[in-house]
């Protein structure tokens, strides 16, 4: 069993990765996109927006298709969907083709970002220690190695398909040979057997919106902080900060960096301290970030800011994830139940990120961009009052809080 859910781990974290080298090829190549199919300025938001709004859109799907088929099934072939959407934006040459192959894409991310969830969310459950923040560390990873290939590929003036389809060739056929080894998890199955359907039509039922609600607050507020990062820090600091606009685009690869390494080392400090100490101190640490961004007197104090904000703002989503399935477990004791919690609360991931960049750049114009920043920052610092809904009874993971009853299965693994 050991053997079964290691490799079911470092499937899932290959998972993770190659769908953060996917979406960080996509949204850090959006000028080249829009210059390839000649989108204007006004058009392309609702292109932008039509991405996250179909990809809560296949998030609610997938919270019905999981009473019929396993999440490893829905995950082995979303990804795959993901690629080739991907490769599909590269490739056209129409208005037309764009606009399909972003739908394809927001509908195939909703499924993929909710199906790799669920899957990490049983798997942590069934090794009984944290191993969530593990699985978002290798998509941070992925991020950085994809927005890397996404500099080179603007640096040597790549066509959009020629920077795309190595990726994809590389990852597609890994990924399906690596799905042959996912794992369910509670429901003790892996992929081969994902046929025989999922944990029925009730799974998860009983866990309604109010009860996941503080949840959700806190994923949207944590997905409205990195959209904040993602969309205003290279303008915030060379509009306001007066930095160069070289260094410009440097805070949002500290911050990707200090993610991975926030989320690398996270699982240890969640079996030491607890989920409840690591958000609240998470939340704390986000909100200083933002705090010094906002009083930076220059570009250096900024970036020092941008730092703090992904060392704080990393952990919040995954043990997010890990809190609504430990809660949907414990009120419905069928295996899988937990997987409608999930996908309910990955909606509002794109909730956070369509409200965010919008959300700061009304306030930076009307007022400052200085005082844009405390909006998030008081956000973020409300998590604080909501870590207690982190805390697993009777069940915590880790250290002197595993359950007696899977102490045993991940102690053959160390780490990805």
């Amino acid at each position: 069993m050991t053997d079964v859910l290691r490799h079911g781990r470092a499937s899932l974290a290959f998972g993770f990765f190659a769908q953060g080298v996917a979406f960080a090829l996509l949204v850090t190549r959006i000028p080249a996109i829009q210059d390839r199919y000649g989108v204007s300025d006004a058009l392309l938001p609702v292109f932008l927006a039509a991405v996250p709004i179909l990809a809560g859109v296949g998030s609610v799907v997938s919270e019905r298709l999981v009473r019929r088929v396993r999440p490893s099934l829905l995950l082995r072939w979303s990804q795959p969907v993901v690629l080739l959407a991907l490769l599909g934006v590269g490739a056209g040459d129409r208005v037309a083709v764009l606009a399909v192959a972003l739908a394809v894409f927001g509908l195939a991310v909703g499924a993929l970002d909710a199906s790799m969830n669920m899957l990490g969310v049983s798997l942590q459950r069934a090794y009984g220690r944290s191993i969530m923040l593990g699985f978002h560390a290798a998509y941070s990873l992925g991020g950085i190695l994809g927005a890397s290939l996404a500099w080179a590929g603007a640096h040597w003036d790549l066509a959009l398909w020629v920077s795309y389809l190595p990726v994809v060739v590389l990852l597609l056929p890994a990924a399906l040979v690596g799905s042959r080894w996912y794992v369910d998890g509670e429901r003790g199955g892996v992929v081969g057997d994902a046929s025989t359907g999922g944990s029925g039509g009730g799974a998860g039922a009983g866990v309604g919106f109010k009860v996941l609600l503080p949840l959700c607050l806190v994923m949207t507020f944590a997905y409205i902080g990195d959209s904040t990062v993602s969309n205003w820090s290279a303008k915030y600091l060379q509009d306001v900060l007066g930095s160069s606009e070289q260094l410009a685009t440097v805070p949002y690869n500290v911050y990707m960096v200090t993610t991975l390494v926030g989320r690398a080392v996270g699982d240890f400090g969640v079996r030491r301290f607890g989920a409840v100490a690591v958000v609240r101190g998470g939340a704390v640490v986000a909100a200083g970030g933002f705090a010094v961004v906002a009083s930076a007197p220059g570009a250096w104090v900024g970036m020092l800011g941008f730092t703090l904000l992904g060392l704080g703002l990393c952990v919040l989503v995954p043990q997010t994830f890990a809190a609504a399935g430990r809660l949907a477990a414990e009120r419905d004791g069928r295996p899988g139940a937990s997987d409608a919690a999930v996908a309910r609360l990955n909606v509002f991931n794109y909730v956070g990120f369509l409200i965010g960049s919008p959300l700061v750049g009304a306030l930076g114009d009307a007022w400052s961009y200085r005082g844009a920043m405390l909006v998030p920052m008081v956000l973020v610092l409300v998590t604080v009052v909501y870590a207690r809904s982190f805390e697993a009874q009777p069940d915590r993971y880790g250290g002197g809080h595993e359950r007696p009853r899977t102490a045993d299965v991940g102690r053959g693994s160390n780490g990805l």
